[in-house]
């Protein structure tokens, strides 16, 4: 695939004519420095045109941990949303489909993935703009592996999310993904953490996350987090 023949950046903020006419060439690898700027670029006219020129390259990237943004995954995310990648023709979709679903199967089954699930979960769910398939995976995988992996994640959201902040900035949908986050972790995390001696000051914090207002920030075991 190649970026459309007509389309055009700015030399001065995104990159060089030689460097755009690569993107109109198909297969043509790109040096890590250009497949950054050209993912992180959000104001291609045709955007699904480039997103498909890079998509191989960039996947292996993400998988090999070669792709370092520099706020979080949700930007890598973001470029598979504004490609509207879920409207291409079928079989394209369906690969791109495949793809983020059997990177989500395997990182929640190593015991050391490159990209930790708790990071992962935030590209998958900016790409698609739903939290729901990727949680009810993660659920259905109950073993001693995804579970510790949950108990990572608890230990990194935690402290936004008694804040009632998503730990991440989403491009559409915050509030209900943080909702709907929250809710999760209330129902489903609290006995997958004690199976896996998580400490009680985070089991506190995640049964914490079920309650609001001064009933949060009074209780015995509040842990004090200032905002």
């Amino acid at each position: 695939m190649t970026a459309h023949p007509d389309e055009s950046n700015c030399e001065c903020h995104w990159g060089s004519a030689e460097e755009l006419a690569r993107l109109k060439v198909a297969d043509a690898e790109l040096d890590p420095d250009l497949l950054r700027r050209t993912w992180q670029a959000i104001d291609w006219s045709d955007h699904a045109s480039v997103l498909r020129r890079i998509l191989p390259q960039l996947t292996s990237a993400l998988v090999s941990g070669h792709v370092a943004p520099t706020t979080g995954l949700e930007d890598v995310g973001r470029c598979f949303a504004l490609g509207n990648w879920q409207q291409w023709p079928v079989e394209q979709a369906a690969a791109v489909e495949e793809f983020l679903q059997a990177w989500w199967m395997y990182a929640l089954n190593d015991p050391h993935p490159t990209v930790p699930p708790s990071e992962l979960l935030v590209l998958l769910a900016e790409a698609t703009g739903s939290l729901s398939r990727w949680l009810s995976t993660w659920e259905s995988l109950e073993n001693p592996v995804a579970d510790r992996h949950l108990v990572t994640a608890a230990e990194q959201w935690e402290y936004d999310l008694l804040a009632d902040e998503l730990p991440w900035y989403a491009w559409e949908n915050q509030e209900e993904m943080r909702v709907e986050l929250t809710a999760w972790l209330v129902r489903r995390a609290p006995s997958r953490l004690r199976s896996r001696g998580a400490s009680e000051e985070l089991q506190h914090r995640m049964r914490l996350l079920g309650l609001t207002g001064p009933a949060r920030w009074t209780d015995p075991h509040w842990p004090g987090h200032r905002y």
